[in-house]
């Protein structure tokens, strides 16, 4: 669910996403078309990829994220990837076209055992054997420096789980200090630099603080042993624009609070001038009647 949120992020830090993993060079400004449609199979099962990508309506990139080792991974990326060519299949004069996007299965957390690339080979009886390849990225051995370097820094969040078996074994001090360490240089100080770089937004950088407290959570705040980390990353991933939009909330809550003050004030005002208003009006009429009577009477005024 992480990996997916983190794809909608801004288009600048999604196309640097794309040309680290993929060895591409697209302008940040490129257009992103996201293929989120089910694929509906012939037995009414409905697939959905992880994420099929479109740059600039001609190429197109599937990521596909695992925490575990799935040696079937490479039959369900050629599934989705043949469906998502089928949707777009051509005619033309030498006969109809497919084109299947450019696969990645991103590991996000295993490492052991995980070849640097899956094969599916496609016999086509006598027109010859095709071998698919799927490229892996093996997320956890990329170190911080390459991820900055290579301006994938929107999977930062996912160096939480770089510590997830040692703290799972044993929380102690010295692993706790090492998950501070790892947030606070890691984590925070590669959003930061991604963002002066304009490898990402403001928005992106609010977004990555969210999603890794939210990860952190998850994983580690269940522990007794972590309150007292679990006040640090609150106060820690707090982006220098939350702490400027809380303040900004609380003064408009004490303007809001002066308005009302004055409101009543006005509505105080405004009673009293109705009151006079109304006291006018009858004196008015009093003055109506006497020259009515004085009129009558043949009497000037």
């Amino acid at each position: 669910k992480l990996f997916k949120k983190i794809l909608t992020l801004s288009s600048t830090a999604v196309v640097n996403l794309i040309n680290g993993l993929f060895d591409t060079d697209y302008p940040t400004d490129s257009t992103l078309t996201y293929n989120w449609t089910e694929f509906e199979k012939e037995d009414l099962r409905k697939i959905l990829a992880d994420t099929i990508l479109t740059i600039n309506g001609r190429h197109s990139y599937h990521m596909e994220a695992q925490m575990e080792e799935d040696e079937t991974i490479v039959l369900r990326v050629f599934d989705y990837s043949y469906s998502h060519a089928m949707r777009n299949a051509t005619d033309r004069t030498d006969g109809y076209y497919i084109k299947f996007p450019e696969p990645k299965v991103i590991y996000l957390y295993a490492t052991k055992n995980i070849p640097d690339e899956y094969v599916l080979n496609l016999d086509f009886g006598k027109q010859g054997i095709f071998r698919y390849r799927v490229s892996v990225c093996k997320f956890q051995e990329i170190s911080t420096e390459e991820l900055n370097d290579r301006k994938m820094v929107i999977l930062i969040p996912f160096a939480l789980l770089r510590v997830r078996e040692l703290l799972k074994n044993k929380r102690s001090p010295e692993n706790l200090e090492l998950l501070k360490k790892l947030i606070q240089d890691d984590i925070i100080k590669s959003i930061d630099r991604n963002l002066e770089l304009g490898n990402i937004t403001v928005w992106d950088a609010r977004k990555l603080r969210r999603y890794t407290h939210k990860l952190y959570e998850h994983i580690y705040s269940r522990y007794e042993e972590m309150e007292e980390l679990n006040e640090m990353t609150d106060e820690s991933l707090m982006l220098d624009v939350d702490i400027i939009e809380k303040r900004h909330e609380e003064e408009l809550n004490e303007l809001k609070d002066v308005i009302a003050d004055k409101d009543e004030v006005l509505t105080e005002k405004n009673k009293e001038l109705e009151q006079k208003d109304k006291e006018l009006s009858i004196k008015d009429e009093e003055i109506e009647r006497l020259r009515e009577i004085l009129a009558k009477a043949g009497l000037q005024e």
